[in-house]
């Protein structure tokens, strides 16, 4: 290779190294960007003659201005300057806002994490800034073009910034959705019911946690709703015949509402808890001695998972049942929470599965981050259809006698009570 091949190949790789880094703009984000210049321009001369004009003269200034720019909302104080520059995401200024501390707790898991690579996106948009972005894309039901305008960036940079935060998000799954061991699991273990003191001594199970399911609405292939829309998405959408138009979001979570396993997978992956069912099954040790996981009646019994009865219930199968019902609503419960602060759950207007799957898994990830945090958002339960076809329940001969055996405790202890 001569020295003019070697020039070459080196200009090459240069310019790869900046096209991954600086994408050259595309037209509409260049006359965002002009247009924001432009704006920057009028209001700095504008604040400018303030100082020598009077308040009438700047007014009479902007409404002739209007005609050929759409300006910002001017205010003649100084106050209303510095909100705007911190509402814009000014990488300079510090963040204002009343969730500045669950920011900067997530700023510090991700500085903290594994992967301290540079987020994607042209802006020069600080760490905390860039998280006030992601977490209002998650949590409002607002379209890219309404966040281009309240933090004044291109939509196609907002796409790869929100992208590339949930990406980094993601790396944190293994440490922020584990499965409790040791003295973690003995904190997160509740009884099965509260027997009376008489009967305190017999062997009570205790669950670790709750098994259950929602799904999670995405953008058929074939067209794009309005991701401002009020309009009930969930109920359009089951008139729609589509394969893999919802995500099935598996959870297991504790009595405190927090994810200890999550499984997101396409809605004609439907896996009814058989994966976690075989591997309780295949490592005894992630079960602590006496507990098990309890499950509605469309996933598989077994020893470590208990489900109610079905068919003709007698009292004490309804009272088991009964008894069940009181910790499927914890699991309930936390789904609601889930979506109630991350509304973009609602229904996401993303066609591709794998960043849907990353959104997804970045809510459940954060809702562990604020629940650590303290910072619950109350959502309203509502009942969802069961994902599973109705079909016969699986079950195994040892959850059919570990159930038989438990209903029959709680069925004595009931009647020790009622006598």
């Amino acid at each position: 290779m001569d020295i003019s091949e070697s020039v070459v190949s080196a200009g090459r790789a240069v310019l790869d190294i900046v096209e991954r880094e600086w994408q050259p703009l595309s037209p509409a984000e260049l006359e965002q960007r002009l247009d924001q210049a432009v704006e920057d321009i009028l209001e700095a001369d504008l604040m400018g003659q303030l100082r020598t004009q009077p308040p009438t003269t700047i007014y009479l200034q902007l409404q002739q201005s209007q005609a050929d720019v759409q300006p910002q909302v001017l205010q003649t104080t100084t106050t209303c300057s510095s909100q705007e520059e911190d509402e814009t995401g000014d990488p300079g200024e510090p963040l204002q806002t009343s969730d500045s501390a669950a920011v900067q707790h997530i700023a510090d898991l991700l500085q903290s994490s594994k992967s301290r690579t540079r987020m994607a996106g042209r802006a020069c948009l600080s760490l905390p800034h860039t998280i006030m972005l992601s977490l209002t894309l998650l949590s409002e039901r607002i379209s890219y073009r309404t966040v281009s305008h309240r933090f004044h960036l291109e939509k196609g940079n907002i796409h790869r910034i929100f992208f590339s935060f949930c990406e980094r998000i993601n790396m944190l799954e293994e440490t922020l959705i584990t499965w409790p061991s040791g003295q973690e699991a003995g904190e997160a273990l509740v009884p099965l019911f509260s027997p009376e003191k008489e009967q305190e001594d017999q062997d009570v199970p205790l669950v670790l946690g709750v098994l259950g399911h929602t799904c999670i609405p995405i953008r058929l292939p074939f067209g794009k709703r309005d991701v401002e829309s009020t309009a009930p998405e969930v109920k359009r959408m089951k008139t729609e015949a589509h394969a893999d138009s919802w995500l099935n979001l598996e959870l297991v979570c504790d009595h405190n509402g927090r994810f200890l396993n999550c499984r997101i997978s396409k809605e004609s992956d439907v896996d009814r808890g058989r994966a976690l069912r075989d591997k309780l099954q295949q490592n005894p040790d992630l079960l602590p001695s006496g507990s098990c996981l309890v499950a509605r009646s469309e996933y598989p019994l077994s020893a470590q998972i208990l489900t109610p009865y079905s068919g003709s219930l007698g009292p004490r199968e309804e009272l088991f049942n009964k008894t069940l019902e009181g910790h499927f609503h914890i699991l309930d419960q936390a789904v609601a929470n889930l979506k109630a602060r991350f509304q973009r759950l609602r229904y996401l207007d993303i066609g591709n599965y794998d960043r849907a799957r990353a959104v997804v898994l970045t809510a459940c990830v954060l809702h562990n981050v604020f629940l650590d945090m303290g910072q619950v958002v109350q959502g309203e339960v509502e009942k969802e259809d069961s994902l599973f076809s109705e079909a016969e329940q699986e079950m195994d001969e040892e959850g059919v006698q570990r159930r038989d055996a438990i209903s029959d405790l709680l069925f004595k202890n009931f009647d020790c009570v009622g006598t």
